[in-house]
């Protein structure tokens, strides 16, 4: 994968890597040309991959390994790279088969996440979706992104996340840019739905949900969706990709960030008034 990350996490964990198989080549006394040799590429792919521009693949690995006289040490280096990779993951090739299997992912992120902030900018989260809502968005992704149609069931498994509303000891804090209550993302009445949803599920002791009003005075300005998943990872939604956001100086800036666009928000009857306007504005 030869994609420059726009997460610098995940082009830090390439670096590394990339310095963990240049170290590999220096213990075994190899120049850069010799061992290019001994792999049979072209020098200009070691070159690559030892700068970090280019991730190897699991043969490239065990190439490498295998002229170093380090075959011991192969596996790790491939669930090392396995793991860079997934760090930025494109939609098209996560929903390669279709959308289920990642919202199963999802699922299971979540169930084992005690506390999640996630800041929208463009839709409700997942597990705060109603099945008409959910179908109509996941129906769009599909058709732009071209790949295998199977909304009905991705639509089950993503409105299964709500469990952890009611169940454990999970607990979200929510915060929605008021755009997100006005855009028509699905016909009205599943609009309409997806708003009075949001208003049931407010009193939940399990969740706590902001609003940042189109009025109110920017401190943080607009930014792309995210979820921070108990201070260890943050998962960034871009058009094109999912970015898992692990190192601590990033982490760092998207709490900083959520604390901001917490202090613009508005809860309880302000945040329920919101969204009542948003309902009315679909009669």
């Amino acid at each position: 994968m030869t994609t420059t990350s726009p997460s610098s996490s995940a082009q830090s964990a390439r670096e590394a890597l990339a310095v963990r198989l240049q170290h590999l080549r220096k213990d075994a006394g190899l120049t850069g040309k010799e061992l290019s040799a001994r792999c049979g590429w072209h020098p200009a792919k070691t070159t690559r991959i030892q700068k970090g521009d280019a991730l190897p693949s699991d043969t490239d690995i065990r190439t490498w390994c295998a002229a170093c006289d380090a075959d011991d040490q192969a596996d790790d280096l491939i669930a090392t790279a396995r793991a860079v990779d997934s760090m930025y993951m494109e939609w098209r090739r996560l929903h390669r088969n279709g959308m289920r299997q990642v919202q199963q992912d999802w699922y299971t992120l979540h169930q084992q996440t005690r506390h999640c902030r996630v800041y929208l900018s463009n839709v409700s989260p997942g597990f705060l979706q109603t099945p008409a809502f959910a179908t109509a968005l996941m129906t769009q992704i599909t058709r732009f992104q071209g790949t295998p149609d199977d909304v009905a069931e991705a639509v089950a498994a993503r409105v299964a996340r709500s469990r952890f509303l009611y169940e454990g000891r999970h607990r979200y804090v929510v915060l929605m840019e008021e755009s997100v209550l006005r855009y028509r993302t699905a016909d009205p009445d599943a609009m309409r739905g997806q708003l009075r949803h949001l208003l049931a599920v407010m009193p939940l002791a399990s969740l706590s949900l902001g609003i940042i009003p189109f009025t109110a005075q920017r401190t943080v300005w607009p930014l792309e969706s995210f979820y921070i998943h108990d201070d260890t990872q943050a998962v960034v939604e871009t058009l094109t990709a999912e970015i898992k956001v692990t190192q601590p100086r990033e982490l760092a800036d998207y709490a900083k960030a959520f604390a901001g666009l917490a202090e613009m928000a508005v809860y309880g009857d302000a945040a329920r008034t919101l969204i009542r306007a948003g309902i009315d504005a679909l009669e």
